[in-house]
Order: structure tokens, then C-alpha cells, then sequence
């Protein structure tokens, strides 16, 4: 959909864009030359990315910064660009709202993640902990101890009911363990039975080794709270190795929520991996959208200090995501694997390879495929669990023209070599149908940055 209407306030004024321009082309090889040039790049509010040498000047950051102020006014977060500019300079500027559809992608050279069912998650993000027979609290879970040093540490702490402990447990849906009841009895941790007295939170941080939740804040760590977008999520994967104390898990109905460091969250664990212990204390790290840590396998070790770390391995070990062509694997035979679940495809060194060999596999959710990276793009067809697809404009118009686009995708992106992104937009539009997706909007725009001197 091309829309020659105004798009955003000051938006579709080529003079906003043109200080920004002049820069890109400015250093560019083939300014001067008998042949356009093609610019391309992507303004946030929060970022942006532009292929400019260097260290931004002074002069550069102010040209970016007009629009960015122009989006905030305009009530938009992100827009993409692209522009034509022939060699005498006349110029033509396409504008690219992405729209709610899309999912915006600062750094990435084409429109962004195409979101085709709403609020959609990748599976490492859905998936459910399992359940392994003979978890139990571990040994140094000690009630008595946990009591008496929490009473001696915090003397006139305000303690919960069981009515209320029982209220909590109702709420979430989880028999909390013995030893959280046996810390909220000590302390409910609520701010009215602190007064103005600020230093009791922090006597009580103190005593417990971490800024203790009230009880009525306790909460379970939510996977989809944590799902990065799906530019990144689609190439992540995860397991729960046999020896793990923690599951590979985003989050967990049984990660329950008591305190924070300030940053990161420490939670008690009711579904621990195949050697950890019921109750275990875990730290969700609030830089990392997946997995936890190990911290002290009782919450009786955590207040008494008795604390240790298990650990990380890589989440996405082969064979379970797969790189083949420049820099990675050889063929894509020696990719196949049951467990594969993502993988990218790149034939910029060499010929393009089939899919075939991969045709079939039970966990394959996720491909990205370079342009030209692929012999036949209609043999994605054959990857019936498809949720993430990848490909170049030509082989999007492969699928779309022959109705071989898998349905089973939730999301999907559209790669550019070049990030000239005004020829995609028609392309991801008709994708987006298929889904009774929004469209994206594009504006087009004339303009004369002058012949190179």
C-alpha cells in the first residue's frame, strides 16, 4: 500500500529528511557516478541505525535528532526509510510506518519482524516445566534454624496469618513451601507495619540477604515478560541438560518471586531440574530473557549465607541450532538432527543448497535463509512446524505466487542484502493478508539533494 497522504506531522516534509540525506550520500562510492545510489536506514525513539562512517559529529546527532522529535510529536516509536537518488538528485524517499503488525528491529536491514498472530510467543518462551520424579526439599532446609535466626535478627517484626499466607497461596495457585510460610510468619513485610521507619526494610533486607517482597507481592516469574521480540527469540533455543539443578525454562509457574538485589529478582523454585531440590533459590537475571541460576539450594542457606552458583552452559548447542554456509556448517545434511530446531542458511561463499535433507524433522521451528541461499524455496513447504521464517523478496514471491506460504508461522521477516527495503513493502503487505494482519503504511516522497561536486 503506497499512501501519498500525509503520514506523521513534519514526517512528510522532505526537508526534515534532507540534512540526514545529504550525510548518508555525502561519503558514498558511487556518488557522482552515472548510476542512483540507494540509502536505507531506520530512526527510533530509543535508537537508531544509519550506515554512517565513523563516530556520529555533532552535526550528524542533530540531524537525527530532528526526527526522533518529529516521531515523538507524531506519536510513532519507529520509522524505516529508504531512498532513491539519481545522479543529478533528484531524490525519491520512502517513508515505512510499520504499524502494529510489525515488530520494530533497530539494526536490522529490512522492514522488521512481521508479527502474524497477535501477542504470539517463540516455544522456548511457552513451554511448560516438567515434572521429575523425587524432587524434595534439599537436606539443610532447616525450619527451626530458618525460624530462630529470622526471629533473632528481626525481634519486633510484624508476621502473616495463616489466613493470610493462605490468601497468597490461593492467588497464585501453589502450596507455598515450608520455608517461605516459616519466613512470612517471621515478616509479612508490608510498609504500613514499618511506619515512616524507612531503615525497617532495610533491617529486614538485611536479615533475609536480599530486598524482601511483601507477601502480598509475591508473584511467579512470567516467561512471555521476558520474550525479547522476536527478531531475537526466533534463533534462541534451550533445554534442561541431565545433570541441570534448573530447568532451561523463561519462566515458570513454580519460580515464585520473594525478593530483588535491585536488579535482578531471587525466586524459590517448585519445579527444579532433574538434580536440584524443591525449594531451591534461583536468580532470574534481568539482562537475560531466558533461564536462572542456581544461588543456595534452601532458602535456609540463602538467609544463612550459605550460598553457591551453579554453572551456565550455552543455551543454543548444537545440534539443536544449526548454521550452514559462511562460517558454519558445510551441508545441510550434517545439520539434520532430531533435535534441530533453528536453522540459518547462508550461500554467499558458495551454491545454494536443498532443503531436503531437513524435510520432515519433528522440532525445526525456526529458518532464516539468506537471498539466493535456497536451491528450491518451495520445499519450506515441507517444514510442517515452521513458527519463524526468514527468506529473501524472490523466494517470498516463490511461495506467495504458488499459496505455498506455511500456515503454521506466527511470525516471519523479509532479508535485504542492500537494505533498500521500498521494493519489500508490497511483499510483506500481501504476507500480512494472508493473516488479516494491518497493513504497513509506506509514504513516498520527491525531493532534490543537488548533483555531487
Amino acid at each position: 500500500m503506497v499512501d501519498r497522504r500525509s503520514a506523521l506531522p513534519s514526517m512528510d516534509d522532505f526537508a526534515t529528511w534532507e540534512p540526514v540525506l545529504r550525510l548518508m550520500v555525502a561519503g558514498h562510492a558511487e556518488r557522482g557516478s552515472a548510476r542512483p545510489i540507494h540509502v536505507a536506514g531506520r530512526v527510533g525513539r530509543h535508537g537508531w541505525s544509519l550506515p554512517l562512517p565513523g563516530r556520529m559529529s555533532s552535526t550528524e546527532r542533530a540531524a537525527v535528532e530532528a526526527i526522533r522529535k518529529a516521531l515523538a510529536r507524531g506519536g510513532a516509536t519507529e520509522i524505516a526509510f529508504s531512498a532513491e537518488v539519481r545522479p543529478c538528485g533528484r531524490t525519491t524517499l520512502g517513508l515505512v510506518r510499520p504499524g502494529p503488525a510489525v515488530e520494530g528491529a533497530i539494526g536490522h536491514p529490512g522492514l522488521g519482524v512481521l508479527v502474524l498472530v497477535e501477542g504470539s510467543l517463540a516455544e522456548p518462551w511457552r513451554r511448560l516445566p516438567e515434572r521429575y520424579l523425587g524432587s524434595v526439599p534439599a537436606p539443610s532446609a532447616d525450619l527451626e534454624s530458618l525460624e530462630r535466626t529470622l526471629r533473632e535478627r528481626l525481634p519486633d517484626a510484624v508476621g502473616a496469618t495463616e489466613e493470610e499466607i493462605a490468601a497468597v497461596e490461593a492467588r497464585l495457585g501453589v502450596a507455598l513451601p515450608d520455608e517461605v510460610k516459616v519466613l512470612y510468619r517471621v515478616t509479612r513485610a508490608r510498609w504500613e507495619d514499618w511506619g515512616e521507619d524507612y531503615g525497617a526494610a532495610a533491617r529486614v533486607g538485611s536479615a533475609v540477604g536480599c530486598e524482601l517482597f511483601g507477601l502480598d507481592d509475591l508473584h511467579s516469574i512470567d516467561a512471555g515478560a521476558r520474550h525479547p521480540g522476536w527478531a531475537q527469540a526466533s534463533t534462541e533455543a534451550a533445554g534442561t541438560p541431565p545433570g541441570a539443578a534448573v530447568q532451561g525454562l523463561a519462566g515458570s509457574p513454580g519460580w515464585i518471586a520473594f525478593g530483588t538485589n535491585g536488579g535482578d529478582t531471587f525466586a524459590v523454585d517448585l519445579t527444579p531440574g532433574p538434580s536440584g531440590h524443591t525449594g531451591q533459590v534461583i536468580l532470574v537475571d534481568h539482562e537475560q530473557s531466558f533461564g536462572a541460576e542456581l544461588v543456595a539450594d534452601s532458602l535456609t542457606d540463602f538467609v544463612l549465607d550459605r550460598r553457591k552458583a551453579e554453572g551456565g552452559g550455552r543455551r543454543d548447542r548444537p545440534p539443536v541450532v544449526a548454521r550452514v554456509g559462511s562460517e558454519g556448517l558445510r551441508t545441510v545434511e550434517a545439520a539434520a538432527h532430531p533435535a534441530l530446531e533453528v536453522l540459518a542458511v547462508d550461500a554467499s561463499d558458495g551454491a545454494p543448497f536443498s532443503l531436503a535433507p531437513v524435510t520432515g524433522l519433528p522440532r525445526l521451528r525456526t529458518l532464516t535463509a539468506f537471498p539466493g541461499a535456497l536451491v528450491d524455496p518451495l520445499e519450506v513447504a515441507g517444514l510442517s512446524g515452521l513458527e519463524f521464517l526468514e527468506l529473501g523478496a524472490r523466494e517470498w514471491r516463490v511461495l506467495l505466487d504458488a499459496g505455498s506460504v506455511p500456515r503454521t508461522l506466527k511470525a516471519a521477516a523479509i532479508r535485504v542484502h542492500d537494505r533498500n527495503h521500498l521494493h519489500t513493502v508490497s511483499i510483506a503487505n500481501e504476507i500480512l493478508a494472508l493473516w488479516d494482519r494491518p497493513q504497513i503504511v509506506q509514504t513516498l516522497l520527491e525531493g532534490d539533494l543537488g548533483p555531487a561536486v
